[in-house]
């Protein structure tokens, strides 16, 4: 009698044991990416013999690594409003750095903050993730010039790193992680005993290679021994996270995204829109193993992430995105043109746009009348940009160097970065180059026709537009209506705000966390919900109760 029992329930814990496996398959996979500051192609993966990046150079062997990736701005702020709205900043207008200060005129007249407000309809994409089911997560940095919207993200800690395991067991993560060792500010100098033990000095200065437009001097080479050092603590933070999400058991159901959100934070790469302030690494790491130690060279922008993680995720991807997937079941066909913008950075007013094949690059400057190098109290504060001020004063540096200085400047720019990867040579004068000049701005004139550009408003009025009489809009609180059902009560959630989120939080729910809310959600007779709203860029509205 006990046999038949006993395969009975053999029988069913084979079946559950099945049902929970074809679950785990059919899951979509994690998703998290690395999201580093200030960094070109300096990784030993991508042929610099000076890095030490053991285990970044791992996750290339172990991923796919794209050669041709590029920011949209050569800044943080602009980078990564695009990146995570999949929208141009210059069109929803967090194009200038930054819009918490901005300027009438650079350092004069009246100082004034706004917030970007996008069109009512665009979300950053881990909100459509959210909405889809699955669990976000932030470490340290936004940025993104429109405020920080609490229903972006399940939980956002500029301290604790490491948060998909909050994540309720067999929910999908999306985690954002932002180290900041690699920003231009960690270059500098340590400011006291305590913070060069933090920092030890580990790259020969003999051993690196100064840009052509920096002085070769000994403070420069120093300033590039500190930003390898602290390439070097980054690959360190890198190969903790993954060592985490292996301890956990998911590094072999996540996706992994490593890049950067614009390129170095030296002088004349940041700020600039050249390849050395644009470029960047890309790497894309899948749990099965597919393609790896594989390297593309079609181009990719930032404007192609929030497409790509959100096919990977298998969340459709709303029309009003401008970007395309790059890898993925919704991967599109190769791009033939990558764009970027450079508006104004922090007191300094400064307009161009770009357009760059695999081959070319074409720059627009219509500020032409001002020189690459002005005061700017920041990136004054690099040693080597120091250097370039003071042998500036002493009439000691060569053309190239000095033509930084020097105004007006070309309005338009021409580099093949095949043969000139520096960018040394403005070839837009050259007739044998006089077909690549027009294809490129046909191309760049095209994309303008199609992409709102919020920048030839002038900041000033671009403010009044998003907070009109520059103060700033709150959102209008949720209202909450139940109706009782059959099958229960049902609360539905409305803003009178255009393009509000609402976020709502029942009894016993962590504090701070906010359920987003999409549609009427079931509960109980008594229970009661608390809600409210927010606009990206406006303020929140005020927290309203429902209850019985």
């Amino acid at each position: 009698m006990l046999r038949p029992l006993r395969i009975l329930v053999a029988l069913c814990w084979i079946a559950l044991i099945g049902s929970a496996a074809s679950a785990a398959e059919t899951r979509p996979p994690n998703i998290l990416l690395i999201l580093t500051e200030d960094l070109s192609l300096r990784l030993g993966s991508y042929g610099d013999p000076v890095a030490k990046t053991p285990r970044l150079d791992r996750l290339a062997r172990e991923g796919v690594r794209f050669t041709n990736a590029f920011a949209t701005a050569p800044v943080c702020s602009p980078s990564r409003a695009a990146l995570i709205t999949g929208v141009y900043a210059q069109s929803i207008g967090s194009q200038h750095v930054r819009t918490s200060r901005a300027w009438d005129v650079p350092g004069k007249g009246k100082s004034f903050k706004y917030l970007a407000v996008p069109p009512p309809d665009v979300k950053a994409f881990p909100e459509l993730l959210r909405r889809a089911g699955w669990f976000t997560t932030n470490h340290r940095k936004t940025d993104f010039q429109f405020g920080d919207p609490f229903t972006i993200w399940d939980v956002y800690d500029p301290d604790e790193m490491i948060h998909w395991r909050d994540a309720p067991k067999g929910v999908p993560f999306f985690a954002m992680i932002n180290p900041e060792v690699t920003h231009e500010g960690m270059i500098w100098p340590p400011r006291n005993e305590e913070e060069a033990a933090r920092r030890p000095r580990v790259t020969d200065t003999n051993a690196v290679t100064v840009p052509p437009f920096l002085a070769d001097t000994p403070v420069t080479r120093l300033d590039l021994a500190r930003h390898y050092d602290n390439l070097g603590r980054l690959d360190a933070q890198v190969g903790a996270i993954l060592d985490a999400l292996a301890a956990d058991g998911l590094l072999d159901h996540t996706i992994v995204i490593f890049t950067a959100d614009h390129g170095d934070g030296l002088p004349h790469a940041k700020r600039n829109p050249y390849d050395a302030g644009l470029r960047v690494p890309l790497i894309v790491r899948f749990p099965d193993g597919k393609d790896a130690g594989t390297v593309r060279t079609d181009l990719v922008s930032f404007i192609d992430m929030a497409p790509t993680i959100l096919g990977l995720a298998g969340v459709d991807a709303p029309a009003w995105l401008r970007g395309q997937a790059f890898v993925g079941p919704k991967r599109a066909p190769a791009r033939r043109f990558v764009y970027a913008a450079a508006d104004r950075m922090e007191e300094l007013p400064s307009f161009w746009r770009s357009v760059r094949d695999e081959r070319f690059q074409y720059l627009v400057n219509h500020m032409p009348e001002r020189p690459l190098f002005e005061k700017l109290k920041f990136r004054d504060l690099m040693p080597s940009m120091q250097e370039l001020w003071r042998l500036h004063a002493a009439h000691a540096l060569n053309p190239l160097q000095e033509g930084q200085f020097t105004a007006p400047r070309p309005r338009e720019e021409l580099y093949d970065v095949s043969a000139d990867p520096d960018e040394t040579k403005n070839l837009a004068a050259d007739p044998s180059h006089s077909a690549d000049l027009a294809r490129l701005r046909a191309a760049l004139a095209e994309f303008e026709a199609a992409t709102p550009d919020l920048s030839p408003l002038g900041e000033r009025a671009l403010a009044e537009r998003m907070w009109p009489g520059l103060v700033e809009p709150k959102t209008a609180a949720p209202v909450a209506t139940r109706t009782a059902t059959p099958a229960g009560v049902t609360l539905e959630l409305f803003s009178p705000t255009p393009g509000a989120s609402i976020g709502f939080r029942r009894a016993g729910d962590p504090p701070h966390r906010w359920r987003l809310y999409g549609g009427p959600i079931g509960v109980e007779a008594s229970e009661e919900i608390e809600a409210k709203a927010v606009r990206y860029g406006w303020a929140e509205s005020a927290v309203v109760h429902s209850g019985p």
